[in-house]
């Protein structure tokens, strides 16, 4: 199973990964506002630099949980 098709799976059956997922998509949302502006305040900069991070460890723990169902379910990567 690729990983596209276990993220599609958690999406479905995991309440957990699907609001990591969608905390990650509004971080996106927030950068994507602010990248949108020719310039930005330091307060904003300031925001886009927790956003990088914070979006990162969403990743982070959604790619967690792709490993863990490809464990379980005896795919090693």
């Amino acid at each position: 199973m690729t990983e596209e098709k276990i993220k599609e799976r958690l999406l479905q059956n995991s309440q957990e990964f699907r609001k990591i997922y969608e905390e990650h998509q509004r971080c996106e949302q927030s950068l994507a506002g602010l990248r949108s502006r020719s310039f930005l305040t330091e307060e904003e900069r300031l925001q886009e630099k927790v956003l990088k991070k914070k979006k990162l460890r969403l990743k982070d723990e959604m790619y967690q949980m792709i490993l863990e169902f490809e464990r379980q379910s005896g795919r090693n990567v």
